[in-house]
């Protein structure tokens, strides 16, 4: 098997030359549009993504972090999320490598099998980096108004953290 899926993209990429220079296109001046196109696109990203990566860097070094998950704690007690869950509640919908972080130090404080590692890997596998995603995605296409998409995406957010301390408390050993 291994052997097979090593050659399954060179042999895709060999298909697509082929198809191209049996339709008579010019592949290589495709190919260096395309890249022209991409690299225009990632350098437009790079503004707003350098601006989230700082925004939360500056979350996590300046305490904001702490004193937002003190301020949600009697919200958390009432939704069954664990406390020492919060910050990748907080993390997750804004950084995918913060909320990584956080998610390895829950597994590793707390263990893969507690309730709060339970919960934290059901939050891990069904969230999205909202902001990550809408800056990516809009911002590729130039779009700046959001409209309901970003509250939209955090109701949702919000619904899977509380979903997914109900659903690891129904398997709590």
């Amino acid at each position: 098997m291994e052997k097979i899926t090593s050659f399954i993209l060179p042999a895709v990429t060999a298909g697509i030359i082929i198809f191209g220079f049996a339709k008579g296109i010019k592949v290589f001046d495709c190919f260096a549009a395309g890249v022209k196109k991409g690299l225009s696109s990632a350098i437009g990203l790079l503004p707003p993504l350098m601006g989230l990566v700082l925004g939360v860097t500056m979350l996590r070094q300046s305490g904001a972090l702490e004193v937002i998950t003190n301020m949600l704690r009697p919200l958390a007690q009432i939704s069954g999320i664990p406390v020492d869950v919060l910050p990748l509640a907080v993390l997750s919908p804004i950084s995918g490598s913060g909320s990584l972080t956080m998610f390895e130090q829950i597994l590793k404080n707390f263990g893969p099998d507690s309730f709060e590692g339970r919960v934290a890997s059901i939050i891990m596998g069904s969230t999205e980096t909202t902001f990550y995603a809408v800056t990516v995605y809009y911002g590729s296409v130039g779009i700046k108004k959001t409209g309901i998409t970003v509250p939209a995406a955090l109701l949702a957010d919000m619904t899977c953290f509380v979903v997914s301390a109900m659903s690891a408390g129904l398997f709590n050993s």
